[in-house]
């Protein structure tokens, strides 16, 4: 099996897009951590995460989603994450939809970016 998370990063003024494609889970979610958590400390604070092209996510991708939000936070920042059905059932299996700031599109995301 390989580590099948692929990614971008666009900046853009106060915030920082990443549009994950593949399975964030065990296998993918040190790498996850370690280049997500460099880029929440070079900034922009505030980060767009779109996993609605996100096939799975297990136990250990939660987990690393819910550091990512410290991390932003701890920054004065904050995690929006576009999802899609599969993702969102998973998150609220685990009844975290409202920390994790599940939103429905990208555009939704940045809107509620301005309201925080």
């Amino acid at each position: 099996m390989t580590v099948s998370l692929r990614g971008t990063r666009e900046v853009k003024g106060n915030y920082q897009l990443f549009r994950l494609t593949g399975l964030l889970d065990a296998f993918s979610e040190p790498n996850f951590q370690k280049v997500l958590g460099k880029c929440v400390a070079e900034g922009p604070e505030h980060i767009i995460l779109d996993l609605s092209k996100i096939d799975f996510v297990d136990s250990s991708g939660l987990g690393a989603l819910v550091q990512l939000v410290k991390k932003a936070q701890s920054a004065n920042g904050s995690l929006q994450i576009v999802t899609n059905a599969r993702v969102t059932q998973t998150v609220k299996l685990v009844r975290l939809e409202k920390f994790l700031s599940l939103q429905s599109s990208i555009e939704a995301a940045i809107a509620n970016l301005s309201k925080s």
